[in-house]
């Protein structure tokens, strides 16, 4: 299988290329030329454990890559989990269920993708004998899963920007604290949109990225968005057969990577009946799905700071098809959208999304209510989640971190701040980071200066 720019000014890639490229080299967003048809496979794959449900999916899109070499590069990526289900599906109430998310090395959603993207990386070095620098801007969860996917690889080295004072501690620390050489944790002045421009600009320097073996694991990366679309299929495959066509998924978001790689699912020809975009206050997301105006405002920092973001890069990818798949129409909005900040649309493909919005008065009160009324601890992503379920669909809610990681915010909503080995023992660990403007200039002195 191919695979094309959203910009159609790249050459079609095969899946190990596509990947080690991140970016596309004309701006735009990798995406299968064709998407595959999963609606005759679905039987075949219901009762199949998580590892081998994602090796099967995968091999669909990594035809340059010898089976063998997929099934044990996936296996490996899930060993570090600690529930055995991987994803357990649970049930909170009638028609209303839990996808934890949160169970991988770091305690969020972002770890399905990363623990296999640092895999296929180590084993992309190991193939070709070249080293690679990878670089990362986050709004919290990411920059943990990629470094503890990549932290000790050979031939490798890893940069994460974040924004300084703008993650909880405990995701800080789980980028700045890991004692390993190759990493790099790089705190910005200014926004997670701030350190995600200038990522953008640095991978739009060909020499730049080419002399220095630059790749990508924001959910730019092709191979993140086909990783989350398995939680989705196992999600799908645990619910009661009765259950599976009324569907909604209720998801978190604020890249749109989330939440884009379920509505792919859809698209393959598994029958969902739609998908809940759940925003926090910065909530571009959810003007533009009520309003058809997609448009930065200002960011204020939130307590769901992952999902901080004005600037979401993964809705070109369903730009894409929302304009006929059309990338001369694609280059054209994103040019508008560059040059002011926004751009309009009229109705279309949207039916597939619904949408809410969650202010920070109103997440520790949400937190309160599941808890009271299931028994259950959310975080405050998850808890975006819970300001407005669908009446009459079956919803499974994505819970994409875990409470522990966010003590303060817990402690001030039920009384109680839930704890986790990991993170205890991260709280004894030197901090090491790094300060740097969030300008290209900056951090490509420092990737030059430090890279493998």
């Amino acid at each position: 299988m191919k695979f094309i720019s959203t910009r159609g000014q790249t050459p079609p890639l095969g899946f190990a290329d596509a990947v080690a490229t991140g970016l596309a080299p004309d701006g735009g967003l990798f995406l299968p030329e064709t998407l595959p048809d999963f609606s005759g496979q679905l039987a075949r794959c219901a009762g199949l454990g998580y590892a081998d449900l994602c090796f099967e999916f995968l091999r669909v899109f990594a035809t340059d890559l010898p089976p063998e070499t997929l099934r044990s590069l996936v296996a490996a990526s899930y060993t570090g989990f600690a529930h055995p289900a991987i994803a357990p599906l649970r049930q909170l109430g009638p028609r209303l269920h839990v996808l934890e998310l949160f169970h991988g090395p770091t305690l969020a959603f972002k770890d399905f993708a990363l623990q296999l993207l640092g895999n296929l990386y180590g084993h992309q070095c190991r193939v070709r004998r070249e080293s690679i620098n990878v670089l990362g801007a986050t709004s919290g969860d990411t920059g943990a899963a990629a470094i503890h996917g990549l932290r000790g690889k050979p031939g490798a080295a890893i940069f994460i920007l974040y924004p300084d004072g703008r993650v909880s501690p405990l995701q800080e620390r789980q980028m700045a604290c890991t004692g390993a050489a190759n990493v790099y944790a790089l705190a910005v002045d200014g926004t997670f949109d701030d350190a995600q421009a200038a990522l953008k600009e640095i991978f739009a320097d060909q020499d730049f990225r080419t002399r220095h073996r630059l790749s990508a694991v924001n959910s730019i990366n092709l191979a993140r968005i086909l990783a989350q679309c398995v939680y989705y299929l196992y999600a799908w495959l645990q619910l009661p057969a009765g259950e599976r066509d009324e569907v909604e998924f209720v998801v978190p978001t604020g890249n749109f990577g989330n939440v884009l790689a379920g509505w792919l699912l859809q698209q393959m020809g598994v029958p969902i009946r739609g998908f809940k975009i759940a925003t926090n206050q910065n909530d571009i997301l959810y003007r533009l799905f009520t309003t058809g105006e997609y448009r930065v405002g200002a960011l204020r920092p939130s307590l769901a700071p992952s999902m901080d973001i004005q600037v979401a890069s993964n809705f070109e990818r369903f730009l894409y098809y929302r304009l006929g798949r059309d990338p001369a129409r694609v280059r054209a909005v994103m040019a508008q959208f560059q040059a002011t900040g926004g751009c309009r649309f009229e109705p279309g493909q949207e039916a597939a999304f619904t949408t809410s919005r969650c202010t920070d008065a109103e997440i520790p009160e949400i937190i309160r209510r599941v808890h009271r009324e299931h028994g259950y601890l959310v975080d405050p992503h998850t808890a975006c989640a819970f300001k407005e379920l669908t009446p009459g669909r079956v919803s499974v809610v994505l819970a994409t971190a875990s409470p522990a990681k966010f003590p303060e915010t817990m402690q001030a909503a039920i009384g109680a701040a839930p704890t986790h080995p990991s993170l205890e023992e991260l709280k004894q660990r030197p901090l090491a980071k790094h300060r740097i403007r969030a300008e290209p200039g900056a951090i490509k002195a420092f990737i030059a200066a430090h890279g493998v």
